[in-house]
């Protein structure tokens, strides 16, 4: 499984949801959207974002059980 997080240097967001993969245990790649203008443009105003196996399963605000929930549904499968 692969985990990416979209952020950005000094996000408060994005430092939480760092902060909840992991107490996730999860590792995960950080891409920072400012060294690629298209990910600038893609993903500025709804940092961070979770991206498992290509697919978006979170962005802004970033809920603990939601990853969890959704970490368990990609492992399943």
């Amino acid at each position: 499984m692969k985990v990416i997080v979209y952020s950005k240097e000094n996000c408060c967001l994005c430092d939480e949801a760092k902060a909840i993969l992991r107490e996730l245990q999860v590792e995960w790649e950080e891409v920072d959207i400012y060294k690629d203008e298209q990910l600038l443009e893609q993903y500025h105003l709804i940092i961070p974002v979770i991206e498992v196996d290509g697919e978006m399963v979170a962005y802004g605000c970033i809920h603990k059980d939601v990853i969890r929930k959704r970490l368990q549904q990609k492992r399943s499968s």
